[in-house]
């Protein structure tokens, strides 16, 4: 029995995970820049 995965799946799968880190990259930089402007925000009083 072999287990062999079709190229039009793993590369479905590949782009999936592109997108999906992508957009978790940008949410944790917009996650990022708001804690340092509040860090920044804080220091300024």
């Amino acid at each position: 029995m072999t287990t062999s995965i079709f190229f039009d799946d793993a590369l479905r799968m590949l782009v999936n995970a592109y997108w999906i880190s992508a957009i978790l990259l940008i949410a944790a930089s917009g996650i990022g820049l708001a804690v340092i402007e509040t860090i920044e925000k804080t220091g300024e009083r």
